[in-house]
């Protein structure tokens, strides 16, 4: 960050000041976005939904990969178009030679969850006009959330300690450290009273959440509750929520999490980053190599909970993946048979180990593979959704409009999964719960009345 001013006085101008939004990347910039926008309302600050009524504008970025990374310049040129005066911050913000290149006005420049940061150039550029009262200025108690009412991120930890080869997220946000956990609990338990019916757990590396600490014991509500993966799904799973876990590296006490699913304490829906098969690409990656394993893991899964999604992302044409690799990677997919998979093609990311190994692969190639891998799990998805007709499911409505509601069942986590149309239930409201009879699929989503 390139300013360090200290907090001004008020100004004598009555006029709230407004703080325009832009949050890209993923969930866990959203969680920063969200964090950033209820300490902005508790100062007083006004919240824009467009850039002319803005006194400056925020723009959290990603920094991933170099599409995103573009992604984020665009937004940045974009703003700075519209309104003028811009504050940078997030994953790319670590970067701020790289933008100033490209956005020398910029006001102001801060990396990953740098909130104080972010708070003092806004302090320093658009200076608070009105004290917070908190009889007017009300704040909700779970906080600002970007997301619908119905559902929300708990972010439970920051950076990560792996050191994939493809992945520069700890050089960006540093290494693993878990919040406490009666903390979360208490985020999460404020979530739950106002009305959120899912909590979307989020992290680096959510099985690792506690490592840092040595998995402490801490406290909620009187009760001491170990700094753990497992200990806290137990108590989230009585909040009475859906609770849905994202970012699951397949450590051993995963398995400990089956019997929690079984007896409905949370979904029975982990998100797994696999990213390849092949012993010797996931060498490569610095990613666990024993793909073995993991399949019987998945049979043992789902031996103990029948209705278990698994969801993944893999990366095709890493540096070094030959043929060969690419056909086991095909074959342990047709045996694993996931619900839900996302791949990507691999790009270089600047400051990524993977860039300096030998043998890359040609464009044409990677896509070539990447067709052929989409190909071959649009037919795994479309036949498991498929067997899914006839069977009762639980819905979460996301939207109502003329043609009836759209919502999500377990197996459907938002943005990324599928939906379950309900076509003609204009009666029904975003955040309900119903229960339904699926009468048709296709490659990705379900149709239910």
């Amino acid at each position: 960050m390139t300013d360090s001013p200290s907090r001004p006085t008020l100004s004598s101008d009555a006029t709230p000041k407004r703080v325009g939004m832009i949050s890209l990347g993923c969930p866990k910039a959203l969680v920063d976005s969200e964090r950033i926008l209820t300490q902005l309302r508790l100062e007083g600050y006004q919240i824009s939904p467009s850039y002319n009524d803005a006194d400056v504008v925020v723009v959290n970025t990603c920094g991933f990969i170099d599409s995103a990374k573009q992604e984020s310049l665009d937004a940045i040129g974009e703003a700075l178009k519209e309104n003028g005066k811009v504050i940078v911050t997030g994953c790319m913000g670590g970067d701020e030679q790289q933008i100033r290149a490209v956005h020398p006005d910029v006001l102001a420049v801060s990396g990953a969850h740098q909130y104080e940061q972010v708070m003092d150039a806004v302090h320093h550029y658009a200076p608070a006009t009105t004290a917070h009262d908190p009889y007017l200025d009300l704040v909700p108690p779970q906080g600002v959330k970007l997301t619908p009412r119905h559902y929300a991120y708990l972010k439970i930890s920051e950076g990560c300690n792996h050191r994939c080869s493809f992945c520069i997220i700890p050089s960006l946000r540093g290494d693993l450290i878990s919040r406490p956990i009666g903390e979360v609990l208490d985020e999460a338990e404020r979530l739950v009273n106002a009305g959120t019916k899912e909590l979307l757990v989020i992290s680096q590396d959510t099985s690792a959440y506690g490592i840092d600490s040595k998995f402490r014991t801490g406290f909620w509500q009187g009760r001491p509750v170990k700094t753990h993966m497992q200990q806290l799904c137990e108590q989230l799973g009585e909040l009475g929520a859906w609770v849905r876990l994202h970012y699951v590296y397949p450590y051993p006490h995963v398995d400990n999490l089956m019997p929690l699913m079984a007896a409905g304490k949370i979904l029975p829906y982990l998100d797994i980053p696999f990213q390849h098969a092949h012993p010797e690409v996931l060498r490569a990656m610095k990613r666990p190599a024993n793909e073995e394993k993991v399949l019987e893991r998945i049979q043992r899964w789902r031996r103990e909970v029948p209705d278990i999604t698994l969801r993944s992302t893999f990366i095709v044409g890493f540096p070094g993946e030959s043929d060969a690799h690419f056909d086991y990677l095909l074959e342990w997919l047709r045996e694993a048979q996931l619900d839900r998979v996302g791949c990507f093609k691999y790009e270089a990311v600047a400051g990524a180990p993977a860039n300096a190994l030998a043998d890359p692969v040609a464009e044409e190639v990677k896509q070539e593979r990447w067709e052929r891998f989409m190909q071959l799990q649009q037919e795994i998805s479309s036949a498991r959704l498929q067997a899914k007709v006839g069977r009762t499911v639980e819905v979460l409505v996301d939207s109502v409009d003329e043609d009836g509601a759209v919502g999500r069942s377990s197996a459907d986590a938002p943005e990324i999964d599928g939906h379950v149309y309900l076509d003609g239930r204009r009666d029904l409201q975003p955040g309900q719960l119903v229960t339904a009879t699926v009468v048709a699929a296709d490659e990705y989503d379900l149709w239910a009345e």
